[in-house]
C-alpha cells in the first residue's frame, strides 16, 4: 500500500457520493453520540473555535454549530461541500486538504477528525497541521474504525479474505489505537485512546452487506458494549491536548 494518500482517488469516491447524498452512514442517534464524546473528551465550552475535517455534506459541523460551537467544515471533495452547503444554510463549509489546511497558525481551539485519519496510510503530515492550527491547551478527537474489532477486520482490512473494497476508497484501512496514538504524541500531544461501540449504521454501499445491517447493529449494540470488549469495539476514539 503506498505511503502517500491517492487524493484525486478520495476526491473522484466522495463526488460520486455526493450525487446520491449518500455519504451520512450513520443514524441521528449515532452521530450525537459522536459529538457527545468530542464534548466529553475535548472539555470545550461552547463558543469555541473547532474546525471538523472531513466534513463531508456537514452533518457533524452542523451538529458541533447546535452544540454552541464556532464550527467550520473542511471536505476535499467539492461536491460534498456543495451539498452541505444546500442543506444547511449559512453553516461555514469550504474545501481544502486536511494535509494543507487554510487556517493560520494557532488559530483553532478544537478539531474533529471525522472519520479521516484512517483515509491516510501515512497520518504524520495530517497529525503536524491538526497541531499548528491549534492554540496551546487546544484540543482534538478523531474516530475511526478499529483493526481489532472482528466485523471491521473481516470486512475491511486488506488482509483479511472477506475483505470487500464495495464503499471505500483505495487509501482506507482500520486502525491501531496504539500507532494512531503514538503519530500525535510524536508531534507534541498529549494523548488518550478510547473505544465506542452501538453505533448503528443507517447505510452501506454493498447491497448484499446492507442485508446484514440489523444483524450487525444488533451484535455491536449488545455484545461489544460489554466491558471486557472494550478495546475490539468497533471505533477508536483518539483524542488529545497540544502540550506548550
Amino acid at each position: 500500500m503506498p505511503s502517500v494518500q491517492d487524493k484525486s482517488k478520495e476526491i473522484s469516491f466522495f463526488d460520486a457520493h455526493a450525487v446520491s447524498d449518500e455519504y451520512d452512514v450513520f443514524t441521528p442517534q449515532a452521530n450525537a453520540r459522536l459529538i457527545a464524546a468530542f464534548v466529553r473528551l475535548s472539555g470545550l465550552s461552547p463558543g469555541a473555535e473547532v474546525a471538523d475535517l472531513g466534513c463531508g455534506s456537514g452533518v457533524f459541523t452542523e451538529l458541533l454549530r447546535r452544540a454552541g460551537y464556532t464550527s467550520t467544515g473542511l471536505d476535499i471533495s467539492p461536491k460534498l461541500i456543495a451539498l452541505g452547503r444546500s442543506k444547511y444554510p449559512g453553516l461555514a463549509l469550504i474545501e481544502g486538504d486536511a494535509e494543507n489546511l487554510p487556517f493560520e497558525d494557532a488559530k483553532l481551539d478544537g478539531v474533529l477528525l471525522s472519520g479521516l485519519v484512517h483515509h491516510f496510510p501515512d497520518p504524520r503530515r495530517l497529525a503536524a497541521e491538526v497541531r499548528r492550527v491549534l492554540r496551546p491547551g487546544g484540543r482534538f478527537m478523531a474516530f475511526d474504525p478499529n483493526r481489532m474489532n472482528p466485523f471491521m477486520w473481516l470486512y475491511r482490512d486488506r488482509a483479511s479474505p472477506f475483505y470487500s473494497p464495495v464503499g471505500v476508497t483505495e487509501n482506507e484501512r482500520p486502525i491501531l489505537a496504539r500507532q494512531v496514538a503514538a503519530v500525535f504524541a510524536d508531534e507534541g500531544f498529549r494523548v488518550h485512546s478510547d473505544y465506542l461501540a452501538g453505533l448503528a449504521y443507517r447505510y452501506v454501499a454493498s447491497q448484499r452487506t446492507k442485508t446484514m445491517l440489523p444483524i450487525y447493529n444488533a451484535i455491536d449494540a449488545k455484545v461489544f458494549t460489554l466491558p471486557c470488549l472494550r478495546p475490539f469495539r468497533p471505533f477508536v476514539l483518539t483524542s488529545g491536548e497540544k502540550l506548550q
